[in-house]
């Protein structure tokens, strides 16, 4: 028997946003207590932009900019999750699927240890894999730059695709 080699595909994503006083702090799914959230056209979720942006590097289908500008006012206040979910449609329908993640959170604060577990949960569901494949990690800036300062959050992401059968074409009577 002839070992194949499956057919994968990597992408990286990276995300910042700036902290603003008086926004909800939502990473990786997760809504965070805290004075300040992440300013955006969204709901600011970095983490959940990374993903998105290294599932469509992977894909080869653009970037996350593309498919959900700034100026298009239903993504306005959007949950960062459905914007994952259409990602993840647009990956299916070409018969692709999320293997595993591995994301790095950037920020002075608040600090995340008790915060990775959930995150890790959530992002699992939101892809329908399961925990073991989603790697969170919190890190800090040691105060260099704007993260190190506390003005903002980032994150990175990188993401393993793999090829799936194709799905046959449903027959509506």
């Amino acid at each position: 028997m002839a070992w194949r080699t499956p057919h994968v595909r990597i992408g990286i994503g990276y995300d910042i946003h700036r902290l603003a006083e008086g926004r909800r702090l939502v990473l990786g799914g997760v809504e965070l207590p805290g004075p300040a959230g992440l300013l955006g056209h969204s709901d600011g979720d970095a983490v959940l932009h990374a993903i998105a942006d290294a599932i469509l590097g992977a894909a080869a289908l653009g970037d996350i900019g593309e498919h959900f500008p700034d100026s298009a006012d239903e993504w306005r206040n959007a949950d960062s999750a459905d914007i994952l979910k259409v990602v993840l449609k647009m990956i299916t329908e070409r018969s692709l699927a999320v293997h595993n993640v591995d994301a790095n959170v950037v920020a002075e604060r608040p600090k995340l240890a008790t915060a990775k577990a959930r995150m890790q949960q959530r992002i699992a569901e939101l892809l329908g894999i399961p925990p073991s494949r989603v790697s969170v990690k919190a890190r800090t800036a040691e105060g260099l730059g704007p993260v190190g300062r506390g003005e903002a959050i980032e994150a990175h992401a990188a993401v393993l695709l793999e090829e799936t059968p194709p799905r046959p074409e449903r027959a509506y009577a």
